[in-house]
């Protein structure tokens, strides 16, 4: 595109032309403020987990109920509006042993992450979390797991009101 132009017309800018004030320029900081909307079905499914529940919703054409919730279902694109309490329970689907945290820190000991199909889920849907209370070689897919939920005055309605799932065995 520019094959045929041997020289641009205007004038370049030097570091000191903006030093000595020869270009007009200003600075401000932007006030940007900005809210970040959960939605229906996400807004709800936070609101319930600050109570110390799981829920999820199921499609009357599929039949089946996922967590999380959500407002279609996207096997068949129909509304999914009925909503089902969900066990705080599940099943290990596969997990990982994590020697680097969320935030990249070196740690010794690794943290367990893991998907867990949550019971009442049909088929089985899960959502990925934590493990505690297991040694890592103890560890197994398709082992049955319990949320520990942090005291309710701790809650704000995230996934992290639920602190980890441990074994039922460990209960």
């Amino acid at each position: 595109m520019t094959a045929g132009i041997k020289e641009f017309p205007g004038t370049s800018l030097k570091e000191s032309d903006f030093e000595e004030g020869n270009v007009l320029f200003t600075t401000w900081t932007p006030k940007a403020e900005y809210a970040w909307d959960a939605g229906v079905a996400i807004g709800r499914y936070l609101a319930e987990l600050k109570e110390g529940r799981i829920i999820g919703v199921r499609c009357r054409h599929c039949r089946r109920t996922v967590v999380p919730p959500r407002n279609f279902c996207e096997w068949c694109f129909r509304p999914m509006d009925d909503w089902i309490a969900l066990s705080d329970t599940g099943t290990i689907n596969t997990f990982s042993l994590c020697y680097v945290t969320w935030d990249m820190k070196r740690v010794e000991e690794p943290e367990i992450s893991a998907v867990i199909d949550i019971d009442g889920t049909k088929p089985p849907v899960g959502i990925m979390h934590l493990l505690g209370e297991v040694e890592p070689d103890d560890v197994k897919i398709g082992m049955k797991v319990k949320a520990v939920w942090k005291p309710p005055e701790e809650r704000e309605g995230a996934i992290t009101d639920i602190k980890y799932f441990k074994p039922i065995s460990n209960i």
